[in-house]
C-alpha cells in the first residue's frame, strides 16, 4: 500500500465511523419516540480490486471501509403477530365493554333493581288479598305495578340508547380508518420516491407501521410489503390501501334500534364506499366487535348483544302481562263486574317499552272469585304467588340476569386473555425494535475509538510524509 493510498483508507474509516455515530445518536434521540424502530449502520470493507485508490495503485490489501447500508431493525413476523393479536384483542374488548355496560344498567342485585320492584308488586297483591276492602292497599298495588312497567321500559330504553351510542362510535371509528388509510397512502408515495432516489425513509416507515397497527386495532388490518418499500393494507381479504390508492369504507344498514328489532330486522354493516352493496367482511378489530354488538337477534340467543337483551325484556314484559291478566281476568270487582286485563300494551311499541297498567282507579282492581263475596281476595293471593311460580316473571327475570352475567363474565375473561397475548406480542416487538440506550452507548464508544484510531493513522502517515518531503535529501546541507 502506498503512503497516499493509506490516507484514503484512513479517510474512509473516519467517514464510516462518523456516519455510524450519527445513526447511534439518532437512536438515542428517539429512545422515547412512540413507534420509532432502531437503526443500525452496516459496514463493509472496500475492496482494493473493485475500487482502485484515487491516489495511487495498491497491492490489493483494500481501500478501507464504508457504510454499505443503514438498516431498520424491524421484524416483519413480530409486526404481523402484534397486528393479529391487536385485532383479536380489540374485537373481544368491544364485546366485553358492551356486556359490562349492559350488565350495569340492570342494577342487579340492588334496591333499585327490577327484582326488588317485582317483589314489592307481589307483596302488594298479597296485601290486597288480605285486606280487599282497603282502597289504600289497592292504590299501593297500582303504584308498584306502574313502577314495574316503568322499570321494564327503562331497561329497554337503556338498551336502545346504548345501541345508538355504539353505532355512533362505529361511524366515528370508520372515519378514523379512512383518515389513517389516506395517511398511509401518502406515506407510501413519499417512501417510494425517497427509496427510488437511493436514500432511506426509515422514519416515514415507522409512521406508516404505526398507522397500520392502528388499523389492525380498528378493523383487523394486515399488511403486505412490496419490493419498493410500500405496503398494501388488507381488510377482510380485500385491499384498503394499495400504493397511493385508497378504497374508503362506510357504515350502512340500520340507523335506529327499532330497525334492528323490527320485522324484517335490518343489521348494521361496514361496506366499501365505492361499492355500497359489498360488505367489507370485517373479522377483527374494534369495529367488527361493535358490529357484533349491533347485530339483530337470531332467535337462539347468540345474535347481537343488545338486540338479544331487548328480546329478553320483551319476553319478560309479555310474561308479566300474560300471567297477571290470566288470573285478573277471572276475578270480579267489588261491584261484581269482570276484572278484565290488568296490564296492556301501547300499540306500535315493543312489548317492554309499551307495557302499561290498564287500570287507573283502585276500585277497578279485581281480586275476588266470582260468587265468593265482595270481600274475597283469593285471586289476589294467587297473583301474589306468581313471584315464586315456575315459569313466572321472577323466574324469567332471574334467568335473564344470570344468563347475562355468565355471558359478561365469559366475554371479560376472553378479552383479558386476548389482551395478555397482545401485551406479550408488544413486549416481543419492542424488544426487537426499541432503542436500548445502554447498547447504543457501547456502540458509540466503539465508533468513537475507531474514529480516534483512524485519526491516529492519519497522524502517523502525516509524520511519514513530513519526513519524506521535508527531511529526505537534506543531509550535509
Amino acid at each position: 500500500m502506498s503512503t497516499f493510498s493509506g490516507l484514503g483508507t484512513a479517510l474512509s474509516s473516519l467517514i464510516a465511523q462518523r456516519q455510524a455515530l450519527d445513526v447511534a445518536g439518532q437512536n438515542i434521540a428517539n429512545a422515547n419516540t412512540v413507534g420509532y424502530t432502531r437503526q443500525r449502520a452496516t459496514m463493509s470493507p472496500v475492496s482494493g480490486v473493485q475500487v482502485p485508490s484515487m491516489f495511487s495503485t495498491n497491492d490489493g490489501i483494500g481501500q478501507g471501509t464504508r457504510v454499505s447500508s443503514v438498516d431498520r431493525l424491524a421484524d416483519v413476523f413480530l409486526d404481523a403477530r402484534l397486528r393479529a393479536t391487536t385485532s383479536s384483542s380489540s374485537f373481544l374488548a368491544a364485546r366485553a365493554e358492551a356486556y359490562t355496560t349492559l350488565e350495569k344498567s340492570l342494577g342487579e342485585p340492588g334496591k333499585t333493581g327490577l327484582s326488588t320492584q317485582l317483589s314489592d308488586m307481589w307483596a302488594a297483591w298479597q296485601e290486597v288479598g288480605n285486606y280487599p276492602d282497603k282502597n289504600a292497599n289497592r292504590a299501593v298495588l297500582l303504584e308498584s305495578s306502574r313502577d314495574v312497567a316503568t322499570r321494564v321500559g327503562t331497561l329497554y330504553s337503556d338498551v336502545a340508547t346504548q345501541w345508538s351510542q355504539s353505532r355512533s362510535t362505529a361511524v366515528a371509528l370508520v372515519d378514523q380508518v379512512n383518515t389513517a388509510a389516506a395517511n398511509i397512502a401518502d406515506l407510501n408515495e413519499r417512501i417510494a420516491s425517497i427509496t427510488a432516489s437511493g436514500a432511506t425513509a426509515h422514519e416515514l416507515a415507522d409512521q406508516r407501521d404505526l398507522l397500520v397497527t392502528q388499523l389492525s386495532q380498528l378493523v383487523g388490518a394486515s399488511a403486505d410489503i412490496r419490493a419498493d418499500g410500500t405496503v398494501d393494507v388488507l381488510v377482510g381479504g380485500n385491499t384498503l390501501v394499495s400504493g397511493k390508492r385508497v378504497n374508503a369504507l362506510a357504515v350502512s344498514g340500520a340507523t335506529a334500534f327499532d330497525q334492528v328489532t323490527g320485522s324484517p330486522a335490518v343489521g348494521v354493516d361496514v361496506v366499501w364506499a365505492e361499492r355500497p352493496t359489498q360488505s367489507a367482511a370485517l373479522s377483527g378489530g374494534r369495529v367488527a366487535g361493535l358490529l357484533s354488538v349491533l347485530a339483530p337477534a337470531d332467535g337462539s340467543g347468540s345474535g347481537g348483544v343488545l338486540a338479544e337483551a331487548a328480546a329478553r325484556y320483551d319476553t319478560l314484559a309479555t310474561t308479566i302481562a300474560t300471567k297477571v291478566n290470566a288470573l285478573h281476568g277471572t276475578a270480579v270487582r267489588s261491584d261484581g263486574t269482570p276484572g278484565g286485563d290488568f296490564f296492556t300494551f301501547t300499540p306500535g311499541k315493543p312489548a317492554a317499552l309499551g307495557l302499561t297498567v290498564a287500570i287507573s282507579a283502585p276500585s277497578d282492581v279485581a281480586v275476588a272469585t266470582a260468587g265468593a263475596g265482595a270481600h274475597d281476595g283469593s285471586v289476589a293471593d294467587l297473583i301474589g304467588k306468581l313471584g315464586t311460580a315456575a315459569g313466572g316473571p321472577d323466574a324469567v327475570w332471574s334467568e335473564t340476569v344470570v344468563d347475562l352475567g355468565v355471558r359478561s363474565a365469559s366475554a371479560t375473561s376472553r378479552a383479558t386473555v386476548a389482551e395478555a397475548a397482545r401485551t406479550t406480542a408488544v413486549q416481543q416487538q419492542l424488544a426487537q425494535a426499541s432503542v436500548d440506550t445502554d447498547e447504543e452507548t457501547v456502540n458509540m464508544l466503539a465508533f468513537q475509538r475507531a474514529y480516534e484510531g483512524a485519526a491516529r493513522v492519519l497522524t502517523a502517515i502525516d509524520e511519514m510524509l513530513d519526513t519524506l518531503i521535508n527531511r529526505t535529501g537534506v543531509v550535509g546541507r
